[in-house]
């Protein structure tokens, strides 16, 4: 298969660029974003376009800036990042981007290099007619699947010149996405009094007292499962860590787990922090545990229906043969990074999340052609 966008997507998932996610168990020659990046950008600058690499660390980020010849174009920012998960446990290599039937496999070519290589392939495409008509900031940014690093060293980059809104790329099987969860992790800690396994009464087992505390945390994720939201469903508590111990002789003084909670619009971080507290207030085990950190990892996106970037997304799609259709996501997204920062927009891209961080990652082909052709009619409508 020759199309240019699945020669990039082949390209690009042969480049390792795995998000170290705070291990330090990883070989160097598959972590960082540093090798994807130097490529984007030089891809980009054979176009002639003017791309740079920002961040100013070892995890940068591609900002390129095209604009239309035409005044008083719009300006969409597109983001597509840069890292993917770690490869343990996969069930194919994940660098060697393998085509069977419709489907092209390797780590990264759902989530979220496709994105990418459409929107490359496209700029080929608008660039070479001379039919660009939307000024456009292309974004490849770092540490989506952590932190968010990226996109706060690339609106830093961007300063005051900011785009009317923003299309970031995700596997959504083409659906729009205006709304979807935000995540909040929180890490609970107890502390016990360590003694020898044979006199347990001597000590204070760290790993009981945090057993409740996972137990408290299962009761709130009960109660959240009777809120509702007609598009995203009810907002989520998962316990998805523990550690704690030295030995099996060793009454443990020391526990920690840490949680992932989804929050809908109108929720925040103070407000989850509050339900936890009261969470392990409520079992009684208050002053045995403690919340060691509560972090929002993602924001929440709301777009409202009829903003011009749900609108200019619809009328690509549907001018390519393409659903149109609008939907919101339980996952979080680098869009409600954006959207934190002032500037709204929406999700978008070929795959199924259903695919992303499995054993065996792929994406239709068919799909990425199809996002090339979108994002080709986004750029060159008037």
């Amino acid at each position: 298969m020759n199309a240019p966008a699945i020669q990039h997507l082949r390209d690009y998932v042969a480049i390792p660029s795995v998000n170290p996610m705070g291990r330090d168990d990883l070989p160097s020659s598959i972590t960082g974003e540093a090798r994807y990046a130097a490529h984007l950008r030089e891809q980009l600058r054979g176009l002639s376009i003017d791309a740079e690499e920002v961040g100013g660390h070892d995890r940068p980020s591609v900002v390129a800036q095209v604009r239309a010849a035409q005044a008083g174009a719009d300006t969409v920012l597109i983001a597509s990042h840069l890292d993917t998960v770690p490869v343990d446990g996969m069930e194919i290599s994940p660098f060697d981007p393998v085509i069977e039937g419709e489907r092209l496999y390797g780590r990264g070519s759902c989530d979220t290099k496709a994105g990418m290589a459409a929107l490359v392939a496209a700029l080929e495409q608008v660039l070479g007619r001379g039919v660009l008509r939307r000024n456009l900031i292309l974004v490849g940014e770092a540490d989506e699947e952590l932190g968010s690093l990226g996109v706060k060293d690339v609106l830093t980059a961007l300063g005051d010149g900011r785009p009317d809104w923003v299309l970031a790329t995700e596997p959504t099987d083409l659906r729009v996405i205006n709304r979807h969860k935000g995540v909040v992790h929180v890490r609970v800690e107890a502390q016990g009094i360590a003694c020898h396994a044979s006199n347990p009464g001597e000590g204070r087992n760290a790993i009981v007292l945090l057993s409740r505390a996972a137990l408290a945390l299962e009761a709130l994720a009960e109660k959240l499962s009777k809120r509702e939201d007609s598009a995203l469903g009810s907002p989520t508590l998962s316990v998805g860590l523990m550690r704690g111990g030295h030995a099996p002789n060793i009454v443990p003084d020391a526990a920690y787990l840490v949680a992932d909670r989804r929050l809908l619009p109108g929720e925040t971080l103070a407000s989850a922090r509050a339900e936890f507290e009261q969470a392990l207030a409520e079992a009684g085990i208050a002053d045995s545990v403690r919340i060691a950190s509560c972090r929002l990892e993602k924001p929440t996106l709301s777009t409202p229906a009829d903003h011009p970037a749900v609108d200019g997304c619809v009328r690509a799609l549907e001018a390519v043969g393409q659903a149109g259709e609008i939907s919101g996501v339980a996952f979080g997204t680098d869009a409600g990074v954006f959207e934190a920062a002032g500037l709204p927009g929406v999700v978008l891209g070929p795959g199924s999340i259903l695919r992303a961080h499995t054993a065996r990652e792929y994406v239709e082909t068919a799909q990425v052609e199809a996002m090339t052709a979108f994002f080709v009619e986004l750029l060159s409508a008037s």
